[in-house]
């Protein structure tokens, strides 16, 4: 679970779903953002590199709409 600091009303809220392929490596995917999944030789790598993605996102969002999300958190 990858969580970062905030208030403890949080008003976004992201689920880290995994999923281990036949071949070994971990998918990391989180659902609330279409299309941010990564793949991992472990958990956490696969992890790492969803969180990662996901904040790229968020910040892509954040700037076209000229305006900070109150905080964020990965579950």
């Amino acid at each position: 679970m990858a969580t970062f600091p905030q208030p403890p009303d949080s008003d976004e809220k992201f689920n880290v779903k995994f999923d281990k392929e036949v071949d070994g490596r971990w998918i990391a995917e989180i659902p609330e953002l279409p299309g941010v999944l990564a793949y991992g030789v472990t958990k956490a790598e696969a992890e790492f590199r969803a969180v990662a993605l996901a904040l790229r996102v968020l910040a892509d969002r954040t700037e076209q709409a000229k305006k900070p999300p109150k905080s964020i958190r990965f579950l």
